[in-house]
């Protein structure tokens, strides 16, 4: 299970604090900011890079991103 990746220059994490959230650092992980906070998604799970787009496996299903998490779809 990954909690974080590195795309495009960024490290992207699911929050170690609350897993309905992924935060980002442009620093090498010496500071983070929330990237997405929500919860109809239901909890992060996992996240992997698939070419230009991100997958996150959560507690209610499959859902893929191509803003690098700020905004998700379902898979279906």
């Amino acid at each position: 299970m990954s909690q974080m990746i590195i795309k495009d220059k960024e490290m992207i994490r699911i929050s170690p604090k609350d897993n309905k959230k992924l935060e980002y650092s442009t620093t090498n992980g010496r500071s983070w900011s929330t990237r997405f906070s929500g919860s109809s998604m239901g909890e992060f799970q996992d996240l992997n890079e698939n070419g230009k787009e991100l997958l996150a496996i959560t507690s209610k299903g499959l859902y893929y991103s191509t803003t690098n998490g700020r905004s998700w779809s379902k898979r279906s």
